[in-house]
C-alpha cells in the first residue's frame, strides 16, 4: 500500500466520498476504538517497569540514580527511535509494523522477567523501549486516519486509552507482581499477545481501507507555517513538553517513593494513591481532544498549565489526603495539553502524520513520561537532595506554560480545488 500523508493534512469533517467504493464515516468509532485499546494494553505494560522499581531497587540493591538509569535506557531507545520510524513509513507505509513492534514488546516483557543482573534489566528496558518506539507513530497515525476530520477527538481517544493503561498498571503490579516477584511479570505477556492479535486486525483494516479513508481528508488542505515559524514553534513546544513531562515523571516514577518517605505509607498504599493520579490523567486526557477542537488548540494549552499552577505550588505543603485531592486536580487539568500540542503541531506541519507523532511522543517519553531524561535527572537531585525537595522544585515548572503565548497561530483552512 502507498499513501500520500500529504492527504492527512488537518481538516474539518467531511462528506462521505462517493468516488470511491469504500465510503468514509465522519468518525470510525470501531477502528480509533480498537487503536485507544491497542494503546491501553501497549501502555499497561510499558506502566509495569516504574511500578516494579521499588521490588527491583531492594532486590538489586540499587540507587536512586540507577532507577533513573534504568528508566533513560528505555526512553532513549523509545525516544529516539520514533521520529526516524515515523518519517520513513510517511514515505514507506509498513502496515505490518504494529503487530511486529509489539513481539518486540513481547520479547521485553520476558527478558524483564527473568533479568538475572542489573545490565540484564538495561537490555529487557531497551528491547520494551523498541517495541514502543514503533506502536506510536504508526498507531497515532490510524486513529487520525479513521478520525473523520475531527483529529482532536480522534488523537484525545487514543490518547485516553494509553493513560487508562498507565493507570491500570500500576494496580496490576501491586497485584500481581510485588506480592509473588519478578517472575510474575511473565504474566503481562498476555497482554502484549493480546495486543498482537488488535494490532493485526488495525493493519488488515489499513491494507483494505486506508486509501479511501486518505482521499476523503485531503478534500481541504492546511497551509502549514512557514520555516521561521515552524522553528519557533518546535522551540515553544519543546519547552511546553518539558515543563508537562519533567513533572509528569516525578509523579510516574517517584510518587511513590514520595508518599512512603513524606507519610510513612506502604507499597501498597501508594501504589493506591499512583493510581488515583494516573486514573484523573486518562479521564482529563479525553477532554483535552474534544474541547480543543470547538474552542482552539492555544486556549486548551494555556488552560493546561496555567490551570494547573496552583494546586502544583501547593502539593508539597498538603497532608495525605489534600496530597490525594490535589493530586486528582493536577491530573485531570494538566493531561488535556498533551492532544492539543500533538494535533497544533500536525496542523503546522501538514503532510508529517508519522514523523509529527513520533516526534511529539518520542519528546514525551525522552523528556519525562514513564522516565527518560526527566527521571534520571530527578533520581539524581532526590539522592543529593531528597525526594521531598525535589517535589518543591517542580512544583515550578507549570508557569513555564507562560511560553504559549509565542505559540505561532496555524493558518486557516484552505479549500481544495
Amino acid at each position: 500500500m502507498t499513501t500520500n500523508t500529504a492527504e492527512l493534512a488537518p481538516v474539518a469533517p467531511v462528506p462521505e466520498d462517493t468516488s470511491t467504493s469504500h465510503q468514509a464515516h465522519p468518525f470510525l468509532l470501531p477502528v480509533v476504538g480498537a487503536a485507544a485499546f491497542s494503546h491501553l494494553l501497549n501502555d499497561l505494560i510499558q506502566a509495569v517497569l516504574p511500578s516494579v522499581y521499588p521490588m527491583l531497587k531492594t532486590q538489586f540493591s540499587l540507587s536512586f540514580a540507577q532507577i533513573g538509569w534504568i528508566a533513560l535506557v528505555y526512553q532513549v531507545t523509545a525516544s529516539l527511535l520514533q521520529p526516524w520510524i515515523g518519517m520513513y513509513t510517511d514515505k514507506h507505509p509498513k502496515p505490518y509494523l504494529l503487530p511486529s513492534g509489539m513481539v518486540v514488546t513481547f520479547i521485553g516483557i520476558a527478558l524483564l522477567a527473568f533479568a538475572g543482573s542489573y545490565e540484564m534489566l538495561l537490555v529487557a528496558s531497551a528491547v520494551v523501549g523498541v517495541g514502543s518506539a514503533t506502536f506510536h507513530p504508526e498507531a497515532s497515525r490510524v486513529a487520525r486516519m479513521a478520525s473523520g476530520g475531527r483529529f482532536g477527538t480522534a488523537q484525545s481517544t487514543f490518547q485516553v486509552g494509553g493513560n487508562t493503561g498507565s493507570a491500570i498498571g500500576p494496580l496490576l503490579a501491586a497485584a500481581i507482581v510485588i506480592p509473588y516477584g519478578q517472575h510474575a511479570i511473565a504474566w503481562f505477556m498476555l497482554a502484549a499477545a493480546l495486543a498482537i492479535f488488535v494490532l493485526s486486525r488495525l493493519t488488515a483494516w489499513t491494507i483494505r481501507h486506508g486509501q479511501a479513508k486518505l482521499k476523503s481528508l485531503a478534500r481541504n488542505q492546511v497551509v502549514g507555517l512557514n520555516r521561521a515559524q515552524v522553528i519557533q514553534a518546535i522551540v515553544v513546544i519543546a519547552i511546553l513538553m518539558f515543563a508537562k513531562f519533567v513533572y509528569i515523571a516525578a509523579f510516574t516514577n517517584y510518587f511513590t517513593f514520595y508518599l512512603i518517605e513524606r507519610f510513612s505509607m506502604s507499597v501498597q498504599e501508594s501504589q493506591i494513591y499512583l493510581f488515583i493520579f494516573l486514573a484523573a490523567v486518562a479521564a482529563g486526557t479525553f477532554a483535552g481532544g474534544p474541547v480543543g477542537d470547538r474552542i482552539g488548540r492555544k486556549a486548551v494549552i494555556w488552560i493546561s498549565f496555567l490551570g494547573v499552577a496552583p494546586f502544583a505550588l501547593a502539593l508539597p505543603y498538603a497532608g495525605p489526603t489534600l496530597t490525594a485531592v490535589l493530586a486528582i486536580m493536577i491530573g485531570l487539568v494538566m493531561s488535556s495539553a498533551f492532544a492539543a500540542l500533538v494535533v497544533y503541531a500536525q496542523e503546522a506541519v501538514p503532510g508529517r502524520v508519522g514523523m509529527v507523532s513520533g516526534v511529539m511522543f518520542g519528546l514525551m517519553f525522552g523528556i519525562g513520561g514513564i522516565g527518560g531524561i526527566g527521571a534520571a535527572g530527578l533520581g539524581e537531585l532526590a539522592d543529593s537532595h531528597g525526594i521531598v525537595w525535589v517535589y518543591q522544585l517542580v512544583s515550578f515548572l507549570p508557569l513555564l506554560g507562560l511560553v504559549t503565548a509565542f505559540l505561532p497561530r496555524t493558518r486557516a483552512l484552505q479549500p481544495k480545488g
